[in-house]
């Protein structure tokens, strides 16, 4: 199976450890952030995967080399010239998905213990065109979901912004989203033309034309390691998951 790992970002929320590294080389008790994501997804049977670099791209690129890459197949998709966004990232990367199966998006910088392969075949069965890992927490931005399960809209509790994307079936449930996804590759012929776009933006833009649904694992540990306050933690909760 194929994966994309999202490790382009400047990591500012981290500073000043990414003054001078990556945000995917960031460690946890010794062990990188990306490291950390490669093994969860070897293990769940990823061989194959693609990591989007930009930040110290040359850093990320060398640390894999002294890794032998894990002994997987890793490609790189190199936006040292412009950082291109989570959606811009898949567009640029998608050649690496040249077939009809689906494949994981994961961003490097989020720690949890959701099983990996129930979401799999959770999206084989519901087949939908996305599968979006999600968890009811507290958080300042929501994903909107139906009855039916379909993505409806998104909405930042901070600025009361409220984006329609479906009419809703029923009630809506608002869900924050985890940072990781199944994807089919029919998504690619809805790529907007320009080349620096959000995957959020994209799924509430043909969210009315294809169903997107969820995956809900609220039971799961949940990390955001982009935020600094979380490392810590983070280093009380690894042994839990690996």
């Amino acid at each position: 199976m194929k994966a994309l790992v999202l490790a382009a970002g400047l990591g500012t929320r981290l500073k000043p450890f990414t003054d001078t590294i990556p945000k995917a080389l960031v460690e946890i008790n010794g062990t990188t952030l990306l490291e950390l994501v490669i093994i969860k997804l070897k293990k769940a049977g990823f061989n194959q995967i693609i990591i989007n670099v930009h930040h110290y791209a040359d850093q990320i690129i060398n640390f894999l080399e002294s890794k032998n890459n894990f002994g997987i197949d890793i490609n790189f998709s190199d936006e040292r010239d412009l950082l291109l966004d989570t959606g811009g990232g898949l567009k640029k990367a998608a050649w690496f998905f040249n077939s009809p199966e689906p494949f994981l998006i994961h961003n490097v910088d989020i720690l949890s213990n959701i099983n990996l392969e129930r979401l799999v075949s959770f999206h084989k069965e519901m087949k939908k065109i996305s599968t979006l890992a999600v968890q009811n927490r507290i958080s300042s931005r929501y994903f909107l979901f139906d009855e039916g399960k379909n993505l409806c809209g998104w909405k930042n509790e901070k600025s009361n912004e409220i984006k329609t994307a479906r009419i809703p079936i029923g009630e809506l449930k608002q869900f924050a989203f985890s940072g990781i996804q199944i994807v089919d590759p029919r998504i690619f012929q809805y790529f907007p033309d320009d080349n620096v776009f959000s995957l959020v933006d994209l799924y509430l833009s043909i969210a009315s034309k294809e169903q997107i649904t969820y995956f809900e694992h609220t039971d799961s540990i949940f990390l955001d390691l982009g935020k600094k306050e979380n490392l810590a933690k983070a280093e009380k909760l690894i042994t839990k998951i690996f």
